[in-house]
């Protein structure tokens, strides 16, 4: 693995930090005027110490907590990740035990002040938009996957905080943030994947109101904890009859020490991120918010933010595979030249360094709408804003909704892109590659469950096609989206173009009807929606940059649009074609 500082030492990233992130709407609406440093001033609360003042100490805060997460990652991690990935976990008598170099990796990113990086400063925590929190998925991913996911469980207190009692938040939220407990979600079941509605888990309350519960979970990431540290498992769990459907779901918080830990998967990749079948058994639990409600607003809340998050741990793993692949293309030689100068190897890093911008750009733009709109409402809520005017507040529903349909386009474009990479990553290292002698086999590996767990890419076309049919209607939020942002720069012919097609295609769609010829078609119409998106925001950062740093990514940018135009051309005739099938 290169070894380096992983923020400092990446251009792209550091550029969207430096340039393309419009810091004063961030800040302005995360910081709301700087709530916890005044009350910092005012109490003398220590947990609100490092609560930035103005957007320059802001600024100064996120960029001081990526150089640190880039060092460790690139220079402390990055070189153990192999190691890590062979040694693997051993799984004994319902014990899990994690390979000591990622605990120590664990313990140096909480020695450094970063482990707590989503929960809130109140509690303990670093208190981070998620623009800076993505970064920090991605750079951490770059060096190893397994620990990324080992941090984001440690994270997963969000739900406790906005949802829980106030006993709940302190009894469990400090210690999640002073890495004295773990996190998992535990809503999938042997028979039940995605189809959480119908999961049998059972939740009975008895005559001495204690909650039990009995059932099976399995693929719980981190459902045994993190070495010493034990779980709160948040755990999806029927109160109402067997066929109560989604209204019939209640969310517990239950301890890893009071469920049995079955087994752990045996993986094709992420070796040291333990995937638990949890057995309950009049397992005690306690009722987050209120019963009913556990699926419909307390579990999809979750997901939505690992969905994200997922997305930030391809885009890490798909930079480290492209890293890999143009540091082996600049040494190996063949037929009398380094291999990077043979056009077809070329043309495969090309493709690579514009995805890679491409799927920033996304991670990006999903981040900025939940803190734009989750971050800045949960924020006002803090501060004794009246939830109905929040409720009111028309910019707050212009971000939900597109917080809602790019939450599901980055986690299905990026995690199929960082695949798409790691193969050619793969292949560039040709044989080489397919042995263990580089690290690209491991990131081929790790990468290859993205687009697969936390909702699989098919599922994220589900969950984004509604958006986009509504959205791009007459007075739709993507359209109005779309609109508003060309509208500040000047769009390429081919983004013209593509936007053209685009409407193009969703007439086509609209035209359809109802039935499996819309279902079968729903990717083409995503697809095409997600690539005209993604362009548009590519355009839309050039106009922040000048110099060199502009005019290769113009290129790029350029290259990008132009390969849309073709994959838009093409997604149109296939829906056209399920409006008038060819005669056979």
């Amino acid at each position: 693995m290169l070894e380096n500082n992983y923020f400092l030492e990446n251009e792209d990233l550091k550029q969207y930090f430096e340039s393309l992130i419009d810091w004063e709407e961030v800040v302005e609406a995360f910081e709301q005027g700087f709530s916890d440093k005044k009350e910092y001033e005012k109490t003398g609360k220590e947990e609100l110490s490092l609560a930035p003042g103005s957007k320059e100490e802001a600024i100064e805060f996120y960029r001081s907590v990526l150089e640190s997460a880039g060092e460790i990652a690139g220079k402390e991690v990055a070189p153990f990740a192999q190691k890590m990935d062979a040694e693997g976990l051993i799984y004994e008598k319902g014990k899990v035990k994690f390979p000591k170099e990622m605990i120590n990796a664990v313990n140096q990113v909480k020695e450094a002040g970063i482990l707590p990086y989503s929960i809130g400063r109140k509690h303990g925590g670093l208190g981070l938009p998620c623009t800076v929190q993505a970064m920090l998925m991605e750079i951490f991913s770059r060096a190893d996957g397994s620990l990324a996911i080992a941090l984001g469980c440690m994270n997963l207190a969000e739900t406790i905080e906005r949802f829980g009692s106030e006993e709940m938040v302190q009894a469990y939220v400090p210690k999640m943030a002073a890495g004295e407990l773990c996190g998992a979600m535990a809503l999938t079941e042997p028979n039940y994947g995605s189809d959480l509605p119908n999961l049998q888990t059972k939740a009975i309350k008895g005559e001495d109101g204690v909650w039990r519960i009995t059932g099976t979970k399995r693929f719980i990431t981190h459902g045994c904890g993190f070495d010493d540290k034990p779980s709160i498992i948040l755990t999806l769990a029927r109160t109402g009859s067997p066929t109560s459907g989604a209204r019939g779901l209640s969310f517990f918080i239950v301890k890893s020490e009071d469920v049995e830990i079955a087994g752990i998967e045996k993986k094709m990749g992420l070796h040291c991120s333990p995937t638990c079948e949890v057995v309950y058994e009049n397992t005690p639990g306690i009722l987050i918010g209120e019963e009913g409600y556990g699926l419909v607003k307390y579990s999809m809340a979750m997901m939505n933010g690992a969905r994200l998050s997922i997305a930030g741990q391809a885009m890490g793993i798909g930079a480290a595979a492209y890293y890999e692949a143009k540091k082996y293309a600049d040494e190996r030689e063949q037929f009398g030249k380094k291999i990077r100068n043979i056009p077809a190897v070329k043309k495969m890093l090309d493709l690579m360094d514009k995805e890679i911008l491409a799927m920033r750009s996304i991670l990006q733009e999903a981040s900025r709408s939940i803190d734009l709109y989750h971050w800045k409402s949960e924020k006002m809520k803090e501060s004794g804003i009246d939830e109905r005017k929040i409720k009111k507040d028309e910019g707050l529903k212009k971000w939900e909704k597109l917080a809602n349909l790019f939450t599901p386009l980055s986690k299905y474009y990026i995690t199929e892109q960082a695949n798409k990479i790691a193969f050619d990553a793969l292949q560039i290292h040709g044989g080489a590659g397919y042995t263990y002698d580089y690290d690209i086999s491991r990131i081929y590996r790790d990468v290859r469950i993205t687009n697969i767990y936390e909702g699989t890419t098919q599922l994220q076309v589900v969950a984004a096609i509604g958006g986009i049919v509504t959205g791009l209607g007459t007075k739709g939020i993507l359209r109005q989206y779309l609109d508003e942002e060309m509208s500040s720069f000047s769009p390429s012919i081919e983004l013209i173009e593509n936007r053209k097609k685009l409407e193009e295609s969703h007439e086509l769609y609209l035209s359809l009807g109802n039935g499996t010829s819309k279902d079968e078609v729903a990717f083409e119409l995503v697809e095409s929606a997600t690539r005209v998106i993604i362009g548009v925001i590519l355009e839309r950062g050039l106009k922040k940059l000048d110099g060199d740093s502009k005019r290769e990514r113009v290129a790029l940018v350029h290259s990008y649009n132009q390969d849309s135009t073709a994959l838009l051309e093409y997604n149109k005739i296939r829906i056209e074609n399920k409006k008038s099938p060819a005669l056979v």
